[in-house]
């Protein structure tokens, strides 16, 4: 390869010369899949009919692709000499069909054309170009002047990847040698050198897998608009922010932050300053030149609307992508997650919550090759811990004159320039202003944030004026607050003097914007204005406080959201306390998302039930203070209702350790509440302990939400108390069969009687699970098989998945290994469309078991790793419970060690683009129309 890396060959065939339009994905990679069209057999007919007959439904409205027949596989071209290379032609091949994919060489048949023009139409019909070249450059035939191998490579498409192999050798013809030196200089080509067939046959493999992965990315990166999920992922997913100005000032603070992450020695690092001095914006800037020091990962957790330390772990554990579905200590999940893997967590605005510190201290010992940088405006005070001091920028000396040369030298001086710079476009820095741009940098104590307030007004204010009007107010404002230190009432005292130069109306709403957490969309705002002196102006307001610079404006997949910065908010907040007006906005607030919840909740089961999740994660910040709001208020009732809608939610994202810290403070308020209220705090607080630590207890307790769910008249989450109730039974290693089996099948009953579908489903997964362990197979499928069956009725893609996880596995190990796979390529892609990684993770597992038993050795082993590291990713331990693949990998293991264990170092490696590269063709190269958003 030209610079022997596979980095360079990425860029080679992807970097623009063969860029990929929306929907060509469709024709090059054959990763959708029609998983009901083979005949059903007699062995497993019941269930996969069941399911398979309404399959199609749950696809209703995704448009439908160019379908290829099975046949109609990618096809790669294989050009080279035929008897010096025949033993390469073999491998080549062996490393093609490995892959599932179709190779096109001259010797797979007889074909009544001449060469020149057989290989023309070959090529025509191929997607890619495989070339291997030895020491001979071919036959010339009669009245040609080129042989047919130089031919082959001149008639490849431009646009087809060239994927080329050079044997070394000790001589080569020259014109061979004349021909590889074109291809060196053909961007359109990557080539590599070999030695030996075995090593070709690896080298092929892999860059095929890689090609297909990096097209994957580039069909998904050229689609015409981006999708919500893209969008929460962007904003939601623990990745470093990307700053919307330049960082000016920073340098050395990076440098030096940076070398103490580098040494490996300093495992808990705070950044240390009060507020507005510029620590989340070096903490966002260390972490950026630090992703080459963890190769694992840069995880950035934003803690501004976190405010109670119990909330700590769940906030990590969802930026890191653990999902906590209950059946574990959270604690141990994350540990789980970060153990063994050279990562860095990014902790940002930790001094609301520090008295959760301790849980840092805890998850570094226990996964020791993980490094924490925090950013606090006091020190964490826990053992292991290094203090950064962030200070201010500095600017030009008071004793020396503020001259032009001297202020072009001040970073402060910098800041300020390149601020006003973005609202007046034609500020420049002359010698008729410098010393008024000097003066206001020293006013403001060289704070970053201050001084970014006060260049916002440049738009409208001229240097000498912002000067003059800071020296009026900032003495008075300073000196009402003498008992704040020096530098906090100085920001405190900027902040009061931009906001006093809005109109009432604009400054009326900026101070009821502190109720937000973090963002906030126009519909929310708008919401709140009833009664407000902004009321009926919403849009207009926030546009003026957008352009004032305190309000920041970001679109999401084509959804405005606005924020506050955190000391903005934390302004606005004590304003509203001041005027005596908090609790009424709290209100306000809490109102808008019980509303939003009751439209977005019943769209949580069923078709919609992607995008409604989707919604929520947006929205996750203000789920939380809303909820905060309801307890603070006294709405305690209203705090259990809305918890309880949204547990289909908390279920596929994973956030019942937070609701049950939310229910457990509820039931600490002792003050009455409705029997629903606490029937639903009594569950929430069980579900947990039901499979984390079942006991007599965690029975009884469920008995008890039964109970109380029946008084309160609400007989479907009786049904649904009296359910989990039986699954907890199951926990226990005496298992008593006949409580279980009867308290799970009248909750299903009763269910399905009242019409409550969705769990309904799970219920009848429950009892497939209690029939495998009393070992009555037909009967489990049975139960899976009418979950299923409801999940696609109901275009319920979460049912869909956990039933068809456990229907998938039923058919394994029932000997029907293309139902099997069938079932879990559906189930791997809507694990990706609502990026529930237990369900991708299971799917993962049974497609290696599949390679395995089909004795694909390689694939067996990357499709394997791949699961262990979603495992090891969302800190799953039920290995020996649920995982379907690992006898048949150590039987594959046990004749093929070699090809396991590299298959295990490839998909170790594998980003997940290339994991679904490699895992979906497992099903049988047919087509439905299911778009994977990975």
């Amino acid at each position: 390869m030209r610079a022997g890396g596979i980095q360079e060959r990425n860029y080679l065939l992807y970097g623009g010369c063969c860029g990929l339009s929306s929907g060509i994905l469709d024709e090059f990679l054959p990763l959708r899949y029609n998983h009901c069209g083979s005949p059903a057999d007699s062995r497993g007919k019941v269930w996969r009919d069941t399911v398979c007959a309404g399959h199609d439904v749950l696809m209703e409205g995704v448009p439908r692709p160019v379908i290829r027949t099975p046949d109609q596989r990618i096809r790669v071209f294989v050009s080279s000499t035929l008897r010096e290379l025949s033993d390469e032609r073999t491998v080549v091949r062996a490393a093609v069909e490995r892959l599932r994919l179709a190779p096109v060489m001259f010797e797979l048949g007889a074909r009544p054309h001449p060469p020149r023009e057989l290989y023309r139409s070959y090529l025509a019909q191929s997607d890619v170009f495989v070339g291997i070249y030895g020491s001979s450059y071919g036959w010339v035939a009669p009245g040609e002047e080129i042989s047919g191998l130089e031919d082959e490579y001149r008639l490849a498409p431009p646009g087809m990847p060239k994927l080329i192999y050079i044997r070394d050798e000790e001589s080569r013809d020259e014109r061979l040698d004349e021909l590889i030196a074109r291809i060196q200089s053909d961007d359109t080509a990557a080539y590599l050198h070999f030695r030996t067939p075995e090593e070709l046959e690896e080298l092929v493999a892999a860059d095929l897998a890689t090609l297909l992965a990096e097209r994957f990315d580039a069909s998904r990166a050229s689609a015409a608009e981006p999708s919500d999920d893209d969008a929460a992922a962007d904003s939601l997913a623990g990745r470093v922010p990307v700053p919307y100005t330049t960082t000016i000032g920073r340098e050395q603070d990076i440098h030096r932050v940076r070398e103490l992450l580098a040494a490996g020695s300093e495992r808990l690092v705070s950044l240390i300053g009060p507020g507005g001095i510029g620590k989340s914006r070096l903490a966002i800037e260390v972490a950026r030149a630090c992703e080459d020091l963890f190769p694992d990962g840069v995880h950035f957790v934003l803690l501004e609307g976190v405010l109670e330390p119990g909330l700590l772990l769940p906030t990590i554990a969802y930026s890191l992508g653990v999902r906590d579905s209950g059946d574990v200590d959270l604690e141990d999940r994350i540990a789980r997650a970060l153990e063994g893997r050279r990562v860095l967590v990014v902790l940002d605005n930790f001094e609301q919550i520090v008295g959760a510190a301790p849980a840092i201290v805890r998850l570094g010992s226990a996964a020791p090759t993980t490094t924490f940088l925090v950013t606090s405006r006091v020190l964490l005070r826990v053992r292991g811990e290094h203090v950064y001091d962030v200070e201010a920028l500095p600017a030009p000396a008071e004793s020396e004159p503020a001259s032009l040369q001297r202020a072009l030298r001040s970073p402060a001086v910098a800041l300020f320039v390149d601020r006003a710079r973005a609202v007046k476009p034609d500020f420049a820095l002359t010698e008729h202003n410098a010393d008024a741009v000097v003066d206001i940098c020293r006013r403001l104590g060289g704070l970053p944030l201050a001084i970014e307030l006060a260049a916002a007004k440049a738009r409208t204010l001229t240097p000498q004026a912002i000067d003059e009007r800071l020296g009026q107010s900032l003495p008075l404002l300073t000196a009402a607050s003498r008992d704040l230190p020096e530098r906090h009432r100085t920001m405190t005292a900027a902040i009061e003097w931009s906001v006093s130069l809005l109109p009432d109306m604009q400054r009326d709403m900026l101070e009821d914007l502190g109720v937000f957490a973090t963002r906030f969309t126009l519909d929310a705002v708008e919401e709140l204005g009833a009664g407000r002196s902004w009321a009926g102006h919403g849009m207009e307001a926030l546009s003026d406080l957008v352009d004032a610079s305190l309000v920041k404006r970001t679109d999401l997949a084509g959804r405005s959201t606005f924020s506050l910065l955190a000391l903005l908010r934390e302004y606005s907040l004590g304003r509203l306390r001041a005027r005596g007006e908090a609790d009424t906005m709290r209100r306000a607030h809490a109102d808008y998302y019980v509303g939003l919840v009751g439209r977005l909740a019943p769209r949580l089961h069923g078709p919609e039930q992607p995008d409604a999740v989707r919604s929520l994660v947006l929205e996750l910040p203000n789920l939380r203070a809303a909820v905060r709001h309801l307890v603070y208020t006294g709405r305690l009732d209203e705090a259990g209702d809305f918890a309880w809608r949204l547990f289909a939610y908390w279920w596929i994202s994973g956030f019942f350790s937070e609701v049950r810290l939310w229910m457990l403070e509820l039931l600490d308020k002792r003050v009455p509440v409705a029997t629903r209220t606490r029937a639903i705090a009594v569950f929430f607080t069980m579900w947990g302990d039901m499979w984390r630590r079942p006991s007599d207890q965690v029975i009884d307790g469920l008995g008890d939400a039964a109970r109380l769910f029946v008084e309160s008249g609400d007989p479907a989450a009786a049904a649904m108390a009296l359910g989990a109730r039986g699954s907890s039974r199951m926990r226990f290693a005496d298992l008593d069969v006949s409580a279980a089996e009867a308290e799970l099948t009248q909750a299903r009953d009763e269910l399905h009687r009242l019409g409550d579908w969705w769990t309904e489903a799970l219920t009848d997964v429950a009892l497939g699970l209690l029939s495998l362990a009393r070992g009555e197979i037909e009967g489990s499928g049975v139960h899976f098989a009418a979950a299923a069956t409801i999940g696609v009725r109901e275009r319920d893609a979460f049912l869909r998945i956990v039933a068809g996880n456990n229907l998938a596995r039923l058919h394994f190990f029932g000997g029907d290994v293309a139902a099997a796979a069938e079932e879990y390529a559906v189930t791997l892609e809507l694990s990706a469309e609502l990026n529930y990684d237990e369900g991708a993770q299971y799917a993962f597992e049974g497609m290696s078991a599949i390679a395995a038993a089909r004795g694909e050795a390689w694939r067996a082993g990357a499709l394997a790793a791949v699961a262990e590291a979603v495992r090891d990713r969302v800190g799953l331990f039920d290995v020996d419970g649920f995982a379907v693949h690992l006898q048949p990998l150590a039987a594959v293991r046990a004749v093929d060690p070699g090809s396991v264990a590299a298959g295990e170092r490839a998909g170790a490696e594998m980003s997940i683009g290339e994991a679904f590269a490699l895992a979906l063709p497992e099903a049988a190269g047919q087509t439905h129309g299911v778009p994977i958003p990975w």
